[in-house]
């Protein structure tokens, strides 16, 4: 007699641990860890992020990394979404019609009828308090942006004024140097360069709206 052939899954290798980086962020300072690839992918997106919503300052920039990490988060939980399903294509099929598209959608229907849909559940759960973290901390971004570019407008347009007076009186006037630091508004990263080149702006405006306002001389006609 023959002993019949047991075919047995091999079990699943153990991860290389070094498959994994330990990754400390370089705006938030904290551990993350990634593969490789992961580290490339979200370094890309969290760059994205930042230059598309282009923080000042500590407080806008945190805001900003929030909105990355959610946003990294909802993209994780839509491939994870994706994944579990992909899993249920793959699985031994329960119920077949011997159709491959009809067979995916019972594979699909079997995902939902099974343990993996209360998980699903609670990821779409997750998923919407995710993105209105994401809507508030944008809102809250907004509105700090507003508040520092108003707080810069006022200040060129005081500087702006200073200028006129001291060229009223044949004194010479910088904003860099004469401008007082103190009066820029200490919970914006403001500086006086900005409010330098914004006064100068403001005057080139008001200088072009004179010029295009003024009343054009008629012409003489030839004799």
């Amino acid at each position: 007699m023959f002993a019949e052939a047991i075919e047995t899954t091999p079990a699943p290798k153990p991860r290389d641990p070094r498959a994994l980086n330990a990754y400390r962020h370089g705006l938030t300072g904290q551990i993350h860890i990634f593969t490789p690839e992961d580290q490339i992918a979200y370094d890309l997106h969290c760059r994205g992020i930042h230059q598309s919503l282009a923080p000042s300052g500590a407080l806008e920039t945190g805001l900003v990394q929030s909105v990355a990490d959610d946003r990294w988060r909802l993209q994780s939980a839509v491939a994870a979404e994706s994944a579990i399903f992909a899993m249920g294509i793959a699985a031994p099929d329960g119920i077949t019609a011997h159709h491959p598209e009809i067979d995916a959608a019972f594979a699909q229907a079997q995902v939902w009828l099974s343990d993996a849909a209360k998980k699903l559940s609670l990821m779409s759960l997750y998923e919407g308090r995710i993105q209105r973290r994401v809507e508030r901390n944008l809102g809250l971004l907004r509105q700090l942006q507003q508040d520092r570019q108003a707080a810069l407008q006022q200040a060129a347009e005081q500087s702006q004024l200073l200028a006129q007076l001291a060229a009223s009186k044949g004194e010479s006037y910088d904003t860099e140097r004469d401008f007082p630091r103190e009066a820029l508004p200490p919970q914006f990263d403001i500086s006086l360069p900005q409010v330098a080149r914004l006064a100068a702006h403001i005057h080139r405006l008001a200088e072009a709206k004179k010029l295009l306002q003024a009343p054009q001389k008629p012409l003489r006609k030839a004799a």
